[in-house]
């Protein structure tokens, strides 16, 4: 039986039977391009490699030529299942209980794609094909991995090919606790710092013949863990710095080791760009140091994801409205959260993410109902009605 472009029901049950866990692509990017292809896309897929990472396959797919540009960004990697038999179905079945849908990548985000592109199927009906300018998908298999050969290395495509964007939507699961609770404007940036604190190695009978690094450590990691960073801003939460990892190269208990290193992650809001941020946490381990002496310690910085803010604008508002009449909710405007591939996006044009409702994002049994894909799928159509009608 051929499979229905704009029932979204059946497109995501496809899209889970496809074990696309990163970085593979499982048959998933060939679904998409065979229900977009004949709706009149132009397909294009493309492998980006780097060393050290997996080769990634992405999938670009474009109607039209003309201006506004409106794009659908997603990602049809999944993460692995965790433990099969605690799941109340195989995982990759699609199945179909109680009026939910079950799988991995239902909710993140199998289920948004399908929903988008079913709804650009039945706008595509409505209008005998046109869409007032253009409308593309922008499809990676490596936003659960590394984010290295995804989005961010198919906009360097698109750059080099001069194509521009004007409008993008990311399908990732944008609501906490039903459809049209909230619209992510924006997005904390990510930074990841480790420190290392150099001592000097010795026996723990001998504490006057070497240099404990790891006292100096924790003294320091207390200092940025109890300083407040800011206060928050109008559109963000205050930012926060959190202690994930701390390591010492010594298993020997009468050992004073001579390194003692530890990883902080800092989600900071639009006080900030990556640099002051980077500038604030070096500063505040210079004057935790510079009470405890000498110190010896290094610092590094790592993060793909700086801080964004979409101000208001068609593309929110005619969401928000497409909203408010499929849902009756007012949609909350928020940037809390973690990071997507939004984080690429922002630097080419306005982006905003709206999904499926996010309570089952990566745990066993992830699931979703059945109503609430037609229900997304009718928001997403009313909002490609309504944008390219006011351009």
């Amino acid at each position: 039986m051929s499979l229905d472009p704009k029932d979204p029901v059946a497109l995501t049950q496809a899209l889970i039977r496809c074990e696309s866990v990163t970085p593979d692509e499982g048959g998933a990017l060939s679904l998409l391009e065979s229900v977009l292809g004949p709706a009149g896309f132009t397909c294009h897929r493309m492998v980006f490699t780097e060393p050290g990472t997996p080769d990634v396959e992405n999938l670009y797919a474009r109607l039209g030529t003309g201006a506004p540009h409106l794009c659908f960004a997603g990602h049809t990697d999944v993460v692995p299942p965790g433990d099969i038999d605690a799941w109340t179905v195989p995982p990759f079945s699609g199945a179909i209980q109680g009026g939910l849908l079950y799988g991995r990548g239902a909710v993140d985000m199998k289920g948004g794609i399908a929903c988008f592109a079913a709804a650009a199927a039945r706008h595509l009906a409505r209008t005998g094909g046109k869409v007032g300018g253009s409308l593309s998908f922008l499809i990676t298999g490596d936003e659960e991995g590394p984010s290295i050969n995804g989005t961010m290395k198919v906009l360097d495509w698109l750059k080099a090919r001069g194509e521009t964007l004007d409008a993008c939507i990311v399908g990732e699961p944008s609501n906490p606790a039903a459809l049209g609770d909230e619209i992510k404007i924006g997005r904390r940036g990510s930074l990841t710092a480790e420190i290392v604190v150099h001592g000097r190695q010795g026996h723990s009978a001998y504490p006057q013949k070497a240099d404990n690094p790891i006292p100096k450590l924790v003294r320091i990691l207390d200092h940025l863990s109890s300083t407040e960073i800011d206060r928050g801003t109008a559109h963000f939460e205050p930012s926060n710095l959190q202690v994930t990892v701390m390591s010492v190269p010594n298993r020997a208990a009468n050992v004073i080791p001579a390194d003692a290193r530890a990883t902080l992650n800092i989600r900071y809001n639009d006080t900030w760009r990556r640099p002051t941020i980077e500038a604030w946490v070096r500063g505040e381990c210079d004057a935790a140091a510079a009470t405890l002496g000498a110190v010896a310690y290094d610092l590094e910085f790592a993060g793909t994801g700086d801080v964004f803010l979409t101000s208001p604008g068609v593309l929110v508002e005619t969401l928000s409205a497409a909203i408010k009449v499929e849902t009756g909710r007012t949609p909350a405007l928020t940037t809390g959260g973690g990071t997507s591939d939004a984080r690429f996006i922002k630097d080419v044009c306005p982006v905003v993410e709206f999904g499926l409702v996010n309570k089952t994002i990566h745990a066993v049994d992830e699931h979703v109902s059945t109503a609430d894909l037609e229900h997304l799928t009718a928001i997403y159509e009313r909002f490609l009605a309504g944008y390219f009608s006011k351009q």
